[in-house]
């Protein structure tokens, strides 16, 4: 006999997915300081308690919205070329940072982060972390090419594209865009092929 469905995991998740896309929504129209959990609640259509069952704070449910986010904009691509991959990842994500409710939540995060320390550990865990697994993925198999470029371990390889990121998202504000791109593969994957860059005929 086979198991019936169980329609409270499904309401369970579709809640959850409510919350989190209320979040993200209410942090572009709000700000960081204007987000609460009534607001959330209310926009999300669920109460109070069921999201301080499942998150301890505002910034926790905005840190859950970010990495779901994350996860589904910035896939980690498998061309069989590290430079090619790499260019893609740094692509997806500098396209999900332009957008303004995102760029505003990750400010807000880190610097939740600073004067949180057991905040601090979860953004590291479920974020920051999470994020250079996506990337050292594309770097193992770029190891087992033997396309890493010598004198670059890939945890330095990590330390380069997101401190950019990062630095550029909380000290400078400058663009992440295609220029940067190019640049970033150029250091970390060599040259582009003259192939690569011909103009169609």
């Amino acid at each position: 006999m086979s198991e019936q469905p169980r329609p409270g995991r499904k309401r369970s998740e579709e809640s959850r997915l409510a919350i989190l896309t209320a979040a993200f929504e209410l942090i572009g129209e709000v700000g960081y300081a204007g987000l609460t959990i009534e607001g959330v609640a209310a926009r999300s259509g669920t109460g109070k308690q069921t999201i301080y069952r499942w998150w301890p704070s505002k910034a926790d449910v905005l840190l859950d919205a970010m990495a779901t986010k994350a996860d589904l904009y910035v896939p980690i691509p498998d061309t069989g070329s590290y430079a090619a991959d790499l260019r893609a990842f740094l692509h997806a994500s500098f396209a999900l940072a332009h957008r303004p409710p995102v760029a505003d939540g990750l400010r807000a995060l880190m610097a939740e982060a600073q004067i949180d320390p057991a905040f601090a550990r979860r953004f590291r865990a479920s974020f920051l972390q999470h994020r250079r697994d996506a990337l050292g993925t594309i770097l193992d198999r770029a190891a087992s090419r033997g396309e890493l470029p010598p004198g670059l371990s890939p945890g330095t390889i990590a330390d380069i594209v997101f401190g950019t990121i990062w630095y550029r998202l909380l000290a400078t504000r400058q663009l992440l865009d295609d220029r940067l791109v190019e640049e970033l593969v150029t250091t970390l994957a060599g040259p582009r092929p003259a192939s690569d860059t011909k103009e169609p005929a």
